[in-house]
């Protein structure tokens, strides 16, 4: 059954989903905006084909419990060791129709994807809003050179399944393909959003360890590090990096940490 959504609004936007009697829909802990009184809403630490959730009666006794205590607890460690949230909410429409509403955290857009069981597609951190219950959420590590030399890449966000699932980032989207741009490009490691599965993802130095090299890791203000997206799929950026709007925000009360180099003496919020 197709998620019924809508994003509405402009500078931060919201999704607003219509649920069939006894469809569900599922968000991170904080992502919740409003909802009509026939929805319901829970809290559990499992995702929606995982852990604490009953699967057919699930069978195994007290094997089959322990084996779903397990799936919960790994559930939880993998989202705690990404910094996301520990629980999901769920919402379902009861006795007719009814309506639930989400927001992101930061101005900018959303965008809902969908998936047809065929390729995944993976997200940066804090990017889940919400998703139907046949969407399943996990956690992919990018590995451990990228992620230590990447930052943001290091930890990613995983969608399978089938059926519609909402992301929202900083500022505007824009919707590139590797493919058109010569099969790979090279992007600010705090503005990939998302891609499909078959893009290959990964982090490269910026510039060599020369003159023009430091110079752009220290006055350009990209650091030592640039995102690589190779292959032949959909890759969607974002305008605004989480930093520079953090940096922005400390200028503006007076407590610019960037200084005018901007680079490598730029002092993260945090």
């Amino acid at each position: 059954m197709t998620l019924q959504q809508e994003i509405v609004g402009n500078a931060m936007q919201m999704a607003v989903v219509n649920l069939h009697p006894g469809q569900t829909v599922y968000c991170e802990a904080g992502k919740f905006l409003f909802k009509t009184t026939n929805v319901t809403m829970e809290t559990r630490l499992s995702g929606p084909n995982g852990g604490g959730q009953q699967q057919g009666g699930s069978g195994g006794g007290m094997g089959g419990m322990l084996r779903q205590a397990m799936g919960t607890a790994m559930q939880v460690g993998q989202r705690m060791l990404a910094g996301e949230s520990l629980a999901f909410q769920y919402f379902t429409s009861q006795g007719g129709e009814g309506t639930v509403g989400f927001a992101g955290v930061l101005p900018g857009e959303m965008r809902a994807l969908e998936l047809d069981g065929t390729r995944a597609w993976f997200a940066e951190k804090d990017a889940f809003v919400a998703a139907e219950s046949t969407v399943e959420f996990g956690i992919a590590f990018s590995g451990g050179r990228t992620g230590m030399s990447g930052g943001e890449g290091f930890i990613l966000e995983k969608f399978t399944g089938h059926g519609t699932v909402i992301i929202a980032g900083a500022g505007n989207f824009i919707d590139l393909n590797p493919a058109d741009f010569g099969g790979r490009i090279e992007v600010d490691t705090g503005c990939v959003v998302a891609f499909e599965e078959g893009i290959q993802y990964g982090v490269q130095r910026f510039g060599g360890l020369n003159r023009q090299g430091l110079m752009n890791a220290v006055f350009g203000g990209e650091g030592l590090s640039l995102a690589t997206l190779e292959g032949n799929g959909r890759v969607i950026l974002q305008s605004l990096t989480i930093e520079s709007l953090a940096n922005a925000l400390k200028k503006a009360q007076g407590g610019d940490k960037q200084g005018p180099t901007g680079g490598l003496f730029s002092t993260h919020a945090g």
